[in-house]
């Protein structure tokens, strides 16, 4: 993934207002990312912990999607595994919601999808990341198939939250 700026980033969101991009925390550490090694850009509201942002390429453009991640109620608490990168990291997985982009989304629908808690999926994939004893199933896939296959998911689920 090429460098994205903040002014980027918060151009990029397709599913809330300006003024909530405008309002949202960007990562302040951007110029240290590892870039290259990411499929995309993912992080949590530091100030919000039910918040979490995404930004993919899509057809050359940045796409950002907001999400929201339930409380889960008592009794809920189970592994899951990311429905992206196929990881059931220590850090866990979360069912992460997305307003749909345009009318639908102002109509109140939504998309879910479980995504790693950290959205490092990237960083799992590549080994870059521990994700902890047994997070991975052993696979006869290459790292490259792997990639690709995470790309997939990722870009199905924006497709399903743009459209």
């Amino acid at each position: 993934m090429q460098p994205l700026t903040e002014p980027e980033i918060r151009a990029a969101f397709v599913n809330c207002t300006k003024g909530e991009a405008k309002r949202m925390h960007v990562p302040r550490d951007l110029g240290t990312r590892p870039w290259d090694d990411l499929d995309f850009l993912g992080w949590r509201d530091p100030q919000a912990l039910d918040r979490a942002y995404l930004v993919a390429v899509l057809d050359g453009r940045p796409t950002g999607l907001a999400l929201r991640r339930p409380s889960p109620g008592p009794g809920q608490q189970r592994r899951n595994m990311c429905s992206v990168c196929l990881t059931n990291p220590a850090g866990g997985v979360s069912l992460m919601v997305a307003r749909k982009a345009g009318k639908a989304g102002q109509q109140g629908n939504s998309v879910g999808i479980y995504l790693c808690d950290d959205l490092a999926c990237s960083l799992y994939v590549r080994g870059r990341k521990d994700a902890g004893p047994g997070a991975r199933l052993p696979e006869s896939l290459t790292q490259e198939e792997k990639i690709t296959r995470t790309v997939a998911h990722l870009t199905a689920f924006v497709t399903r939250v743009t459209t």
